[in-house]
């Protein structure tokens, strides 16, 4: 069985600059089983980023280099697309920091586009508020105007890519958060939408459907951006900052099930995977039946809810 009417777009976006594992999931995903899943594959966008200093003024690791990348992925998803008229990319990356060039070339064509983020934080951060200055801390920040001018409105673009009404946040946890957590929650605006973890974990389907009505008037589309780490450790600890208190591979599925057949939806980016924290690739074909069950319209049957538990969590706490 294949995806009818998707291609799959590479990003292996690391901002840390540190060569670190979420760089290598566009090939692991293909080598679980993406590729014969989305045969129509336009390769990897030629993403550089290997600077890991942090920038003086703002705060930003590998700021030059990140402005570059947005506007290397942006206009090459715009060549991929141009070759795949109607068809909608799957982009697999790579960190969230992805969005910098994926939301910049949804709106070459579009005066105003919806983003589902579903992500185990918030992602809300800024440079001198960050313990890492990564770009992947701040994304949705920057996403929405709050920022450096240069990364709020990267690869030609006017700021903000994304109005701040027209987002809503899934899966970010909201208890037993320590107090650097609890002040990133407190720096969203009122405007962006939330339905967060607890919620997801109680009625996944629900806060699926809930997510799609409220972005339904969005007449330029919707994106819909999964970070892996919304998942619970139990299920995916394959991720740079595994959160606890997420939703199982099933639950995952019923929340996102709504989204995927929401009839607005542009695509979707996949980040945060890590196969250098998979040795027996288990998470990464959980990520792929994930994602046939959601590509074929619907849910695949027996998701495990702790897939490949054997293995020891890793990963390592968000703050140093």
């Amino acid at each position: 069985m294949t995806a009818r009417g998707w291609y799959l777009a590479g990003a292996p976006w690391d901002c840390s600059g540190l060569g670190r594992g979420e760089r290598l999931a566009p090939a692991a995903l293909r080598a679980a089983g993406l590729s014969a899943l989305v045969p129509d594959d336009a390769g990897d966008a030629p993403i550089v980023i290997d600077d890991d200093r942090r920038d003086d003024a703002t705060g930003v690791r590998a700021l030059e280099q990140t402005i570059r990348a947005a506007t290397v992925l942006a206009d090459w998803l715009d060549d991929a697309a141009g070759r795949r008229p109607g068809h909608r990319p799957l982009v697999v990356g790579g960190d969230c920091s992805l969005l910098l060039g994926v939301l910049p070339w949804l709106r070459r064509g579009r005066d105003r586009v919806g983003l589902w983020f579903v992500d185990g934080h918030p992602d809300h951060l800024d440079g001198p508020s960050s313990p890492t200055g990564e770009t992947a801390d701040m994304d949705l920040a920057l996403l929405t105007g709050s920022g450096p001018e240069r990364l709020t409105a990267p690869a030609g673009s006017t700021a903000p890519l994304v109005a701040p009404a027209d987002v809503v946040l899934v899966g970010h946890r909201t208890r037993d958060l320590d107090p650097e957590a609890a002040a990133e929650v407190a720096r969203l605006p009122a405007s962006i939408r939330r339905i967060d973890a607890p919620a997801v974990v109680d009625a996944p389907r629900r806060c699926g459907e809930r997510a799609a009505a409220l972005l339904a008037g969005v007449d330029g589309g919707v994106w819909l951006h999964v970070d892996c780490d919304v998942l619970d450790p139990a299920a995916m600890p394959a991720v740079s900052y595994p959160e606890p208190g997420g939703p199982t591979l099933g639950q995952l599925a019923d929340l996102l099930a709504p989204l995927f057949a929401a009839p607005r939806l542009l695509g979707v980016s996949i980040a945060d995977f890590r196969p250098d924290l998979d040795p027996d690739a288990a998470y990464a074909a959980a990520l792929v039946a994930l994602l046939r069950g959601l590509l074929s319209g619907g849910s695949p049957p027996h998701l495990s809810q702790d897939v490949g538990a054997r293995l020891t969590p890793p990963g390592t706490p968000r703050s140093p």
